[in-house]
């Protein structure tokens, strides 16, 4: 019961949020996943880093298909998330934690810039 009232919560949540706070979500998402895949790495649960490891590649792939190139931040973007996507691949093939925790830097970097942007939108005009 208390499962299914979460669920709704959660669902509403994202049915409710600006694109801002998904791209927030999003990050935070592919932080997590990255976490949970160096967990199951060093508890020798392959299958479950991969699986882990994808997620974190599926929310990269939504980032570059949503990237709009009229805006001159485009080709950074794309080369930044281009790279990281390349880094995650490497780091599944090999179940290479070290690879992921430099994936989880650049992560972490992306997901608090974008808060400081959403702090800056926010804030009222002088």
């Amino acid at each position: 019961m208390a499962s299914n009232a979460y669920n709704k919560y959660q669902n509403n949540t994202i049915l409710t949020a600006s694109p801002q706070e998904l791209t927030l979500m999003l990050y935070n998402g592919a932080i997590k996943f990255c976490n949970q895949a160096i967990i199951s790495i060093e508890n020798s649960e392959m299958q479950k880093a991969h699986n882990y490891i994808t997620r974190v590649e599926d929310i990269i792939e939504e980032f570059i298909i949503t990237l709009d190139d009229k805006y001159s931040v485009y080709e950074s973007f794309k080369r930044m998330y281009d790279y990281v996507n390349e880094r995650l691949i490497e780091a599944n093939m090999n179940k290479d934690i070290e690879i992921l925790n430099e994936v989880l830097g650049y992560l972490r970097e992306l997901r608090d810039t974008w808060k400081e942007v959403m702090k800056l939108v926010k804030a009222p005009k002088k």
